[in-house]
């Protein structure tokens, strides 16, 4: 967005600095200015100069040789415009001319004929529409003269403003607002041009007269204030030439003094408007209402938009006359005969009008304002100035009635309390109290002062969207001031440790042990899977009530019911690459609950894999010492359980014979087990592999009570002794291994541990024993351990175990 600081002028005095001085200062205060431009200097480069000779060039059949004089000195350009005439005052661009584009003049022979510069058209000054040939100037037009200063243009500064930095700030699109934030960084006072005299005088031109034009808004629309002025004796033309240039300075074209009107006063005050050929307003009526079915609107720009139903219209009694907030419709343009208007100010809701302009693909001046959330308290100061412009541009001009108002909002001030020294310190800097009472009110705030504390009344239009609370405040002064003055500082803040919650202590401990001591690593997989991989597993419990509404892909459509579908996943990415692995995850699973909608669980999912032999008794071990380390009492029941939440009931993979029942404080709440072949296929899967589900929800927050024993090292050694013994293939390992420890009724045996467990046919099975014997008193003799392993061998037997020969 263009700011002219010509037009900044009309209401504040800046002091006298270089521009891009005066933009540096802007930015640090207000919003950035990304470029800084000066108008006029083209104009003030090229000279009014009379055509005194004009040669065919040798070398072309439409070029000319034209000579020319300046009153000083005589010059030569090659030419080929067809209006090129003997004694006619024409606009000379010397060498070194740069013309908007970037397109700079240089010595340049044309078919081989230097050229010393450039005659000019209108279109290539921006002074007109005309290219047909030179622009022609009238023959008292003094030689030498710039062209700039011929037409009365005025030399401009415009500050080229960064839309983003100002989308928090409905008030500063216009120029109006952006005069106060000068006045304010700069120190200086603002003029308002707009008080209640001002007001007065436009309200003595209105009469007692009925309204011509009546005003109904449907609650259901995106309406937040409807205003409208009935005019009459309008006639068309032209607008001045200062009006013209501020403008076209802007980025806007001129097209004739009623529709410059119109985005004059939106660049002034920063509200959108519309006025309206009164003629088109069939009814005598204004109606905004939803647009009710589908249906085809021809905007102004001639284009055929396809509405929908909930589209919010600005309609006369038979039919719609534009989109609310975006754009007017092409039958309501006032038009060369137009000589009864009818002005408008309305206001809408930000988000509904930005969403209509989206799908339609339309983006407006206006609705760049309208989405910025504006204050419908602005709407009749901004009727009243149209209505000014209007009769200055056509003074025979009456206004029928008065000012007509709908749906206009109750307004009720924000009042903001604050202490000044809450400023200083937040902001780090002492500022007298004094001096952040008038940055307050130079800003449009109103300020009751008692003691230290001031109660701060925000402006209309900076509460619809900008400030909400003390922290507002403080930073308007912060930035007024200059955030470059203030001296920075490390904030004093005491760091205080923080206690790690149970759950915290528990997963790092889970993590520490599953890293360091069960030697797997650590993956995380998505919670959010597909119907495909739920099925790819059997996994019969969809979450069809936990499917998103904006899923990025099918594949990740619904929050995981649980981590065993993911890991399955991941397990087949890796048996491709490895032989083998053991990694785990730390997550979540969801459960659909009609009540609550949905349980979030906290589970470890483990999985070992090899290719070559069963990993089964690892994954268990590995359990096993877990639990321990956690010091959770728990028992590990082979086989499977109906009550087991962690996989549904008759899932299919579920191996017959290994697996393992997890019970903590009496209830089920873990899994181990090696994963069915049938499974395994699906995904591909050529090995043995075994997962370990723990669910620790329920017990993740209570403190486990450390149940460790520390005593001296050893020192005298222990003996190892192992045996492989016969069992019955349904025999469950923990009831040989129960045998042993209950026949054994010896002090000096450690532990005993499974090592290895052989299927020697379908009725037969070799389960390989490791048992450990010290004294911490002595080293065990010879004779001693030949004992015991004799021992363990008959207790063996006697259970029905003999030693495999």
């Amino acid at each position: 967005m263009y700011i002219s600081i010509d037009w900044i002028k009309d209401f504040v005095e800046l002091p006298d600095m270089e521009p891009n001085k005066l933009a540096e200062r802007f930015t640090m205060a207000t919003c950035e200015v990304e470029d800084v431009l000066t108008t006029g200097e083209l104009l003030d480069r090229v000279r009014i100069v009379e055509i005194t000779e004009i040669e065919d060039h040798p070398d072309s059949d439409h070029l000319h040789l034209v000579k020319f004089t300046d009153g000083k000195e005589e010059k030569q350009v090659v030419c080929g415009a067809p209006n090129v005439e003997v004694g006619k005052k024409v606009p000379f661009a010397p060498l070194g001319t740069t013309f908007p584009g970037g397109f700079t003049l240089v010595p340049k022979k044309i078919r081989g004929v230097m050229s010393e510069g450039m005659l000019c058209s209108e279109t290539e000054l921006e002074i007109g529409t005309d290219d047909s040939g030179l622009k022609i100037f009238e023959t008292g037009a003094p030689l030498g003269q710039s062209v700039g200063e011929y037409v009365g243009q005025k030399k401009d500064i415009l500050l080229d403003i960064d839309n983003k930095s100002i989308t928090h700030r409905p008030d500063l699109w216009g120029h109006y607002g952006m005069a106060r934030e000068f006045a304010a960084v700069f120190g200086n006072p603002l003029k308002n041009p707009f008080d209640s005299a001002w007001e007065e005088k436009i309200r003595s031109w209105m009469s007692d007269e009925k309204a011509p034009v009546s005003i109904t808004v449907d609650p259901d629309s995106a309406n937040l204030g409807f205003t409208g002025l009935s005019m009459d004796n309008i006639t068309i033309k032209p607008s001045p030439q200062w009006m013209q240039d501020r403008l076209n300075a802007c980025g806007m074209r001129p097209i004739n003094n009623i529709v410059d009107i119109s985005n004059y006063v939106m660049l002034e005050l920063g509200i959108p408007n519309h006025i309206f050929d009164r003629d088109t307003i069939r009814g005598g009526q204004i109606i905004v209402r939803r647009a009710g079915e589908d249906k085809e609107f021809t905007t102004l720009d001639e284009v055929k938009r396809d509405l929908l139903p909930s589209d919010t219209m600005v309609c006369d009694a038979e039919g719609p006359s534009g989109i609310a907030g975006i754009m007017g419709g092409l039958d309501s343009a006032v038009a060369d005969t137009t000589s009864r208007i009818f002005l408008e100010a309305a206001n809408w809701r930000d988000a509904e009008v930005r969403r209509t302009a989206t799908r339609l693909g339309l983006r407006t001046d206006a609705l760049q304002r309208y989405e910025k959330s504006l204050d419908s308290q602005l709407l009749e100061r901004t009727l009243l100035r149209l209505a000014e412009l209007v009769k200055e541009s056509c003074p025979e001009a009456v206004i029928k009635g008065q000012v007509v108002k709908a749906n206009m909002p109750a307004y009720t001030p924000l009042v903001i309390d604050v202490k000044a020294s809450r400023i200083c310190q937040v902001l780090g800097k002492a500022i007298d109290t004094p001096e952040i009472v008038r940055i307050l009110e130079a800003l449009d705030y109103s300020v009751a002062l008692e003691g230290d504390q001031m109660s701060v009344t925000v402006p209309s239009y900076r509460s619809t969207k900008d400030i909400e609370c003390d922290a507002d405040i403080i930073e308007e002064i912060g930035r007024v001031i200059g955030y470059d003055n203030i001296t920075p500082a490390a904030p004093l803040n005491e760091v205080n440790a923080v206690r790690l919650s149970e759950a915290k202590v528990m997963s790092r401990k889970i993590l520490d042990f599953m890293v360091n001591r069960a030697g797997a690593l650590e993956v995380m997989t998505y919670p959010m899977v597909g119907d495909k991989l739920l099925d790819q597993a059997f996994w019969p419990v969809k979450n069809e009530t936990l499917i998103l509404a904006n899923a990025m892909s099918p594949e990740s459509d619904r929050m995981r019911p649980s981590l065993i579908p993911s890991l399955l996943q991941a397990a087949a990415l890796n048996q491709k690459t490895y032989s083998s692995f053991r990694f785990f995850e730390l997550g979540r699973s969801f459960q659909e609950d009609e009540k609550d909608f949905c349980h979030e669980r906290y589970q470890l999912g483990v999985v070992y894999f090899d290719k070559k032999k069963s990993p089964f008794l690892e994954a268990a071990n590995g359990m096993e010492e877990l639990m321990n380390s956690l010091n959770i009492p728990f028992r590990m029941v082979p086989g499977t359980n109906d009550k087991n939440t962690l996989y549904p009931e008759g899932w299919e993979g579920l191996h017959p014979y290994e697996s393992m029942d997890v019970q903590i404080m009496g209830r089920s709440r873990g899994y181990i087990g090696t994963v069915h072949p049938l499974v395994c296929r699906n995904f591909k899967i050529k090995g043995q592999l075994v997962m370990a589900v723990l669910d620790i929800s329920d017990f993740q927050n209570q403190r486990m009570k450390d149940k460790t024993k520390y005593q001296p090292l050893d020192r005298f050694p222990s003996s190892i002794f192992d045996c492989t013994v016969v069992a019955d293939a349904h025999t469950p390992v923990e009831d040989v291994v129960a045998v042993l420890k209950k026949g054994m009724k010896m002090k000096e045996l450690d532990w005993v541990k499974v090592v290895d467990v052989f299927t020697m046919s379908e009725t037969q099975k070799s389960v390989t024993l490791r048992s450990s014997f010290k004294d911490a008193e002595k080293t065990l003799s010879g004779e001693f351990i030949r004992q015991a392993e004799d021992k363990v061998i008959a207790v063996l037997e006697k259970g029905g175990f003999p030693l495999k020969v």
